[in-house]
């Protein structure tokens, strides 16, 4: 009887976990979506950025806002618990990104 009882709260344990394992994925998927969103956003700033810059002859690349974004960004990720070399890795790659779609400009 014991060993009945301790198989039920074993089946009742790995239900509730894996009731669990399904809200954290759907939170998971959620901020996937926005992240996208935000992204998507941003890069239509961005365009715009690199618009008015290709009309007015400025150059595509802005060293010092770069340096400065990524020490904002580092200093945002520390304060969030996020490593800040992850944060600047990140960022690195859409910069990047945007750099190379002013220059298509």
């Amino acid at each position: 009887m014991t060993s009945d009882l301790s198989t039920r709260q074993d089946d009742a344990a790995s239900q509730d976990a894996h009731s669990r394992l399904l809200e954290l994925r759907a939170s998971i998927d959620n901020l996937d979506s926005a992240v996208v969103h935000l992204l998507a956003e941003r890069f239509k700033c961005t365009r715009q950025v690199g618009r008015l810059k290709a009309e007015h002859g400025m150059p595509a690349v802005d060293s010092d806002r770069e340096t400065v974004q990524i020490r904002r960004l580092r200093l945002l990720a520390e304060e969030s618990h996020l490593d800040p070399e992850f944060a600047e890795k990140f960022l690195t790659f859409i910069i990047d990104e945007v750099v190379r779609n002013h220059r298509s400009l």
